[in-house]
């Protein structure tokens, strides 16, 4: 690991002043399960880390009855924990208790989940987040891509968008809070995300001197289900998850909103799997008639077709689950 300053601002305000204007210059130190990680690869070498740890107010969960606000430094376990995310947002609870190991949900980050790097094995041994050889050609659609995208995969992004709380947050309507040397913003979560275009771009709309600071849920009487399909049950990454969330209008869907994860450089919003859910009632056949909606444009890599078809399940089961949910 390459030297580094270190930095542990007590506000908002002293923490974005640490940061600079690129990321070769300073990354935010929260639960630092990816970023030690990424540094001790030589994959990302900051000149300073910013430890916001010790910010005040932002490792607080509050519920007024019509928001939820989630401080960004809420470790995963703390949010898993949590007896207000368990009533009102049951599938958020269920995807943290899924994910990781109870030693990284113990000190990872809300936001840093959110703002984790892609696990992309080419990107991972510091190949960039766009790999090419020296032709131009890309290594990924040349190489072993079991694991990568099969949305949004016409290039030159291929890697999957990693955090499976995203996916959630983004099926409830989330949005975030940015703070930078301007103030603050708001942002809808699924605006967070995007493919880059050009390496050296993030996949991220988070400046380099900018910070996330809180997560907001509105409140809604919703069901809500959750899948997600991994190679084995302990501590792993999913091949693909889903999140739905159903208003309902007694027994036929009003509106839905499915979003899916692991399958492209960001996390999936399907309006055709809603749109083939709407003013129908949720069986085995309506519910796998939208989950074909949502992969009807997939494309297979090369050695990730077994992607779309596991992808399919995760939808299914999502949707099933959020109609038996509350039923």
């Amino acid at each position: 690991m390459k030297p580094f300053e270190y930095a542990s601002p007590k506000t908002e305000k002293q923490a974005v002043g640490l940061l600079g204007k690129s990321w070769s210059e300073a990354e935010v130190l929260a639960g630092g399960t990816d970023l030690l990680a990424l540094m001790k690869d030589d994959v990302v070498a900051p000149k300073r880390l910013v430890n916001v740890k010790h910010i005040e107010n932002l490792g607080e969960v509050h519920f007024d009855g019509k928001e939820m606000r989630i401080g960004a430094l809420v470790t995963m376990g703390e949010a898993a924990d949590n007896a207000l995310i368990k009533q009102h947002f049951p599938i958020l609870h269920e995807a943290l208790w899924e994910a990781a190991s109870p030693q990284i949900r113990n000190m990872a980050t809300m936001g840093g989940n959110l703002c984790q790097r892609p696990r992309c094995w080419y990107f991972r041994n510091g190949m960039g987040l766009l790999p090419v050889d020296e032709k131009g050609e890309s290594l990924v659609l040349k190489g072993d891509n079991r694991y990568h995208a099969v949305l949004g995969n016409h290039g030159p992004s291929y890697f999957v968008s990693p955090s499976t709380i995203a996916p959630v947050l983004i099926a409830y309507g989330a949005r975030i809070r940015l703070y930078g040397p301007e103030g603050a913003r708001q942002l809808e979560l699924e605006k967070f995300y995007r493919a880059p275009m050009h390496e050296g771009e993030r996949e991220h709309a988070l400046k380099p001197n900018e910070m996330i600071t809180d997560i907001f849920l509105p409140a809604a009487s919703t069901r809500a289900g959750y899948a997600e399909i991994r190679q084995k049950e302990a501590f792993d990454w999913p091949m693909a998850s889903c999140a739905a969330v159903l208003e309902m209008n007694g027994s036929t869907v009003k509106s839905a909103r499915i979003v899916l994860g692991q399958v492209a450089p960001v996390p999936w919003f399907s309006p055709e799997a809603a749109l083939h859910l709407t003013g129908k009632a949720v069986t085995e056949e309506t519910a796998m008639a939208a989950a074909h909606a949502a992969l009807e444009n997939a494309r297979n890599l090369g050695k990730n077709k077994y992607k779309i078809t596991v992808a399919k399940v995760a939808v299914k089961r999502a949707i099933l689950n959020a109609a038996k949910e509350g039923a």
